[in-house]
């Protein structure tokens, strides 16, 4: 077990300022949304990276289907999650 000191209020503050600034009003907004409409704006972020990714497999395999494109990015995310461990 290593010894973990804590740390002081300059290195907090040091890696605080390098995070992106909270939306205040996004999260207000998404705290009066129910559970489930919580999750729309995820869904949609998700619908958008895969629409993006089809058009980019579409032009570098013209000569592929739609079934085929749809399972290359499904291959993609696939290596993506393992690459950075999101599993």
């Amino acid at each position: 077990m290593s010894n973990r000191t804590p740390l002081t209020p300059e290195e907090i503050s040091a890696i605080v300022n390098g995070l992106n600034p909270i939306d205040w009003a996004q999260m207000e907004l998404l705290a009066k949304m129910p559970p489930g409409k919580r999750m729309y704006p995820s869904l949609q972020a998700s619908a958008m990276i895969r629409a993006g990714l089809r058009t980019a497999f579409k032009r570098k395999f013209p000569n592929l289907s739609l079934a085929e494109i749809n399972m290359k990015i499904l291959d993609y995310l696939i290596f993506m999650d393992k690459q950075y461990e999101h599993a």
